[in-house]
């Protein structure tokens, strides 16, 4: 089981004061795809109009440049504002197939100060089963004390 508090402490340092979302987003993607060997690709996607997502900051391999909301994990994320934890992607009806390496996928519904989605984290890893409730919590809470600040702008 991983460890979040010291990335979670940098992350947060980091961030502090900061109210560019792309900066925070960067960061993030950056120190979580460091901090853990399991995760394979770590990125955001970016609600840019309504029910459609697309390509953010993120560390890995290239990712999908644009997810509609009723497609995929990230979509299912952003469509039922819940985190998603799934352990074999390629059971997940509606699968999208970014890299071929992928086996299992968090991802974690991201919301402004307001309350409103602005995006998803998504981590993806080359490792079957490789995410659960804790890893939710964790990132849950580093998107909720970076990204719902006071003064964030999404």
């Amino acid at each position: 089981m991983p460890d979040y508090t010291e990335v979670t402490g940098r992350i947060t340092a980091l961030c502090e004061g900061e109210t560019d979302v792309i900066a925070c987003m960067a960061s993030i993607a950056c120190e979580l795809n460091q901090e853990f060997d399991h995760y394979d690709w770590v990125g955001f996607y970016r609600v840019t109009e309504p029910q459609l997502l697309k390509i953010g900051p993120y560390q890995g391999t290239h990712g999908c440049l644009t997810i509609p909301f009723d497609r995929g994990v990230c979509g299912a994320a952003a469509k039922t504002g819940t985190t998603q934890i799934v352990a074999d992607v390629n059971s997940f009806p509606g699968h999208i197939a970014c890299s071929t390496t992928t086996q299992s996928e968090i991802v974690v519904p991201v919301f402004g100060p307001d309350g409103q989605l602005f995006g998803v984290l998504d981590v993806d890893s080359n490792q079957p089963d490789a995410f659960g409730a804790e890893d939710a919590k964790a990132l849950e809470a580093i998107c909720a004390a970076v990204f719902g600040r006071p003064g964030m702008k999404p």
